[in-house]
């Protein structure tokens, strides 16, 4: 029994972890206040979205500190609690 929950829990991890991608994109503009980034971006393809631009949400204010308009980035993005969320993010 112990066997099946740890290949289980293998497999599911596995499976995040391959679901998990970064996107290029560039930074259009910055609302630290709301707590949301524009950005023009690739394909992201765990969200079945195309390439286009977009206001998205971020996980953390702090993602935004040292950020502005016309930088370029990797992310990740996903569904968090309905809304499209940049969980990760690196110049």
């Amino acid at each position: 029994m112990k066997t099946v929950a740890i290949a289980t829990f293998a497999l599911l991890l596995g499976t995040s972890l391959a679901s998990a991608q970064s996107v290029t994109g560039t930074v259009k503009k910055i609302d630290t206040e709301q707590g949301k980034v524009t950005i023009d971006h690739g394909p992201i393809k765990n969200l079945d979205m195309d390439a286009m631009t977009m206001v998205f949400r971020v996980g953390s204010p702090d993602m935004l500190k040292g950020l502005k308009a016309g930088d370029k980035i990797k992310f990740d993005a996903d569904r968090v609690n309905g809304a499209i969320t940049v969980t990760k993010l690196k110049k």
